[in-house]
């Protein structure tokens, strides 16, 4: 819920709230909750303080307590406090301790601060006049009813709670000496063992925190808290009858509604701009069939491209919901585009963190989830099979088939995720518009594609069904209603208590140890995006518990090469207790040049540092198999022979050697250079073979497996044609530009191209002038996707979809690319996708 509403309707028409975020002042031990906004007038930017009685919907929810000028007086600095960003506010040698909820929206909140501290506040004669009628109490409207002090009442407060020491920037006066006072947060921590990893806490703070987590039942209880999960994919329809069958079918109404969308649209303009007047539309159906019982607020919606999640609360809650979040996550071709993936939301209601995923997955893909079309289907049985069953209710029996029952069954997805019991028909596929099975030429086996799962303790479920009364979409929709537990705040603390005298008995004077069952680890033929891992496995063998992390060495900005991970970095043993360490190897677009090239090597020292121990040095090394992947084309041009049948000392002098206008490199050969690298014209050739009429070529993703043969096949050779499927080829043809060091247009060159795009001819020129290899590489793609296009009727492209795609590949940014300039690299390519182009 975006609570910078009630703060504008507190302000001047002149002044503007730019962003809010809701927080906890903290005095020595008590935090009370507050609402922050960056509030700007005038080119001048001030902290507005303000109280609030419940989830801030509007100015009658808040009441203005301090302002707090950002000037030269002014300054935050940011540490990390478990789940919180924990920011501490200075001015006028007053400090201010903050508590931020984890997440982009403090992260954000922070960025805006400091940028409006470093966007020239601190060195112009500013005067903040316009705060002044909030300290006289001048003003008529909103909030503001008495005089104010800037901070008047919450820094009082909290100088008669504690008293502070040095301030950790005390001493610092002018800009460039604080330059580095905002620093970025990390990420949220995702599980209770990162939780317990955070190197801010020590030993104690571990021990006791380990123990709470251990009692958890102490303290939680079951309420009657409810929570209404719904999944339903349209397949690209609007809203065409009422929603009440599924949203509002439960006697009593829910406390909350998480409803969650898949193929909301399917127009080229949604996948493409994300830009759909369905959110609008689906929107209202779902607020008009809420529960009648009761009254609900829109809290959060998010959207990526036809994926779509709404969270509702009954308004009585409201002010019980914080630290809201939302993100999303594209998993279509390339692994990144929106036409497939997830949307999620966090939040906190009373002492309880809940997140909800909404995700819309391609068949057979994997991911962790709550809710959505997943397309698992039923193996093993034709149609007639399974419509018998499902004709004599025998749903047990056909459940036993589910491809997602099997997956949970071995552990391979979901481990620790619940779903209920199902006893109601398969969702999916119906002949639109009724209960038919799918009576097209596919006829689609029967599936129970969209699911709720669940993970957490004390969750209980009321209900899982479908909703057959509902016929818009080939999807029948679901729902679960869940009961689940929250804190019970008196026994919480009466259990932190007992813990803390337990743990105030210990005695800490042994130095902590562990064993190491592998000293040294060599990873053998590791391949451009292929994943390799192994386990270092840590034994505390010492007489206390330990906390251990890899730490940075001298001169280096990180504890790891950026191709290798620890997982997890960090972490906490109990005495006599084992922790295994997964040592990831990853080679991506970013390091796969040097080590092409020979200028970096697989090798590594990692060093693991033990809080109050010693520290253990542990060997990373590996053979790295040279890839086309992530090498430039005036060097794939100089090789005859796959990448891997050339000796290391010859790539060195190829990536080395300087390149001249024609495209030439001064490095002596026994052959002049190719025109274009022969792997990029055999992933070309084979599609221009076999796709030219391939259906939906170049917008579904290709299988992981098969770019791995298609990589090695282009690495060593071997074998002569290219394995896999079209969408796979097509997929590793994409992969390949998206991995040029130098892309096919040149950084060079790409301001020059956004100038000219509107102009054909000077389009062409420009193309012209590239070095003689990118430019053959250029002119070829381009005639290909012309031949694509002939057959446009077939394989459904156009020349926006191709444009849209390969604009973003052939024409990088150096730097961020925002999205005037993204729509001005597509119209300079449309020039070269139509008829009579170059």
């Amino acid at each position: 819920m975006d609570q910078s509403v009630a703060i504008q309707e507190t302000l001047e028409r002149e002044e503007n709230c730019k962003i809010a975020v809701q927080c906890d002042v903290l005095f020595d031990d008590i935090a009370e909750s507050r609402l922050l906004g960056l509030v700007e007038s005038a080119e001048e930017h001030a902290i507005f303080i303000y109280t609030h009685r419940r989830m801030a919907i509007t100015a009658d929810d808040v009441s203005l307590e301090d302002v707090i000028p950002i000037c030269l007086d002014f300054a935050v600095v940011e540490g990390e406090l478990l789940s919180y960003v924990a920011p501490l506010l200075s001015y006028q040698e007053e400090e201010l301790e903050l508590r931020l909820p984890f997440g982009s929206h403090s992260r954000l909140f922070l960025g805006e601060v400091n940028r409006a501290w470093s966007g020239g506040s601190a060195l112009r004669d500013i005067r903040f006049e316009w705060i002044n009628k909030y300290h006289k109490g001048t003003r008529g409207q909103g909030v503001v009813k008495q005089a104010l002090t800037p901070l008047s009442t919450t820094l009082n407060k909290l100088s008669q709670h504690r008293k502070t020491g040095l301030s950790p920037y005390q001493g610092i006066s002018s800009r460039e000496d604080r330059d580095d006072l905002v620093r970025s947060s990390s990420h949220t921590p995702s599980n209770k063992a990162q939780i317990l990893a955070m190197p801010q806490f020590g030993l104690r703070d571990n021990l006791i925190r380990c123990e709470l987590l251990k009692n958890e039942d102490l303290y939680t209880y079951l309420e009657d808290f409810s929570f209404f999960l719904g999944t339903y994919n349209v397949n690209g329809q609007p809203p065409k009858e009422s929603l009440s069958p599924w949203l509002s079918h439960t006697p009593n109404p829910p406390d909350m509604y998480c409803v969650g969308f898949q193929e909301l649209d399917l127009s080229k303009e949604a996948f493409f701009f994300n830009d759909t007047p369905k959110e609008m539309e689906w929107t209202k159906a779902v607020t008009e069939a809420l529960h009648p019982d009761a009254k609900y607020a829109l809290v959060k919606l998010v959207r990526l491209v036809g994926i779509m999640l709404i969270f509702y609360v009954k308004k009585e809650h409201a002010e019980f919901i914080s630290d809201v979040e939302a993100e999303t996550v594209g998993t279509g071709i390339m692994g990144r585009m929106g036409n497939k993936g997830a949307v999620a939301i966090r939040f906190r209601f009373h002492n309880s963190d809940i997140c909800v995923v909404n995700s819309h997955l391609a068949c057979y893909v994997f991911v962790i989830l709550w809710i959505g079309d997943l397309n698992y289907r039923i193996s093993d049985l034709d149609a007639d099979n399974v419509k018998e069953l499902i004709s004599k209710k025998e749903f047990e029996t056909l459940h036993s088939y589910d491809q997602l029952k099997r997956q949970i069954d071995e552990e391979a997805v979901f481990v620790g995720f619940v779903e209920g019991e199902i006893d109601f028909q398969p969702t999916y596929k119906y002949d639109t518009g009724s209960d038919l099975w799918d009576t097209s030429e596919k006829c689609r086996v029967p599936a129970w594609c969209d699911r709720i799962l669940w993970r957490g303790k004390n969750i209980k479920q009321q209900h899982y069904q479908s909703h057959m009364a509902l016929k818009t979409s080939d999807h029948k929709p679901v729902s679960s209603l869940l009961v689940a537990g929250r804190i019970n705040t008196e026994a919480y603390k009466k259990t932190f208590e007992e813990i803390v005298r337990n743990i105030d008995k210990m005695e800490n004077e042994c130095i902590p140890s562990v064993t190491l069952a592998k000293q040294e680890f060599h990873f053998k033929d590791v391949k451009y995006m292929q994943h390799q891992a192994a386990t270092l496995s840590l034994f505390n063998d010492g007489q206390v518990p330990c906390q251990f992390e890899f730490i940075q060495k001298p001169n280096e900005s990180t504890y790891c090469k950026p191709w290798l991970t620890a997982n997890p970095p960090k972490g906490f043993i109990a005495q006599g207790g084992s922790v295994e360490i997964e040592l990831e190897v990853f080679v991506n677009r970013s390091t796969a040049p040097d080590l092409n090239s020979g200028k970096e090597q697989i090798e590594d020292i990692l060093v693991l540092h033990l809080e109050r121990g010693k520290d253990y040095f542990i060997p990373v090394t590996g053979n790295y198999l040279p890839s086309c992947y992530g090498t430039s084309i005036h060097s794939l041009c100089h090789m005859r022979e796959p990448i891997q049948d050339m000796p290391q000392e010859t790539l060195r002098k190829l990536v080395s050697a300087p390149m001249c206008r024609a495209g030439a490199v001064s490095l002596k050969c026994l052959f002049s250079p190719l025109d274009i690298p022969k792997e990029l014209w055999m992933m070309v050739d084979h599609l221009f073979r076999n796709a030219i009429k391939q259906e939906d070529i170049f917008q579904q993703p290709g299988l992981r497996s098969e770019f791995a043969d298609i990589r090695d096949c282009l690495d060593t050779g071997m074998p002569d044609s290219l394995p896999g499927s079209n969408h796979s080829v097509a997929e590793a043809l994409l992969l390949f530009l998206d991995a040029l060091p130098e892309p096919v247009v040149p950084f060079s060159f790409y301001q020059q191209c956004l100038e000219s795009c509107s102009n054909a001819s000077q389009c062409e020129k420009t193309i012209s002038m590239l070095p003689q290899c990118h430019q053959n590489v250029f002119n070829y793609l381009a005639a290909f996707l012309r031949e694509l296009l002939k057959n446009s009727a077939v394989n459904r492209l156009d020349v926006n979809i191709l444009a849209t795609i390969f604009a973003s590949l052939l024409l990088r940014s150096p730097t961020k690319q925002d999205l005037a300039e993204k729509r001005k690299t597509q119209e300079f390519f449309q020039h070269f996708l139509t008829q009579g182009s170059t």
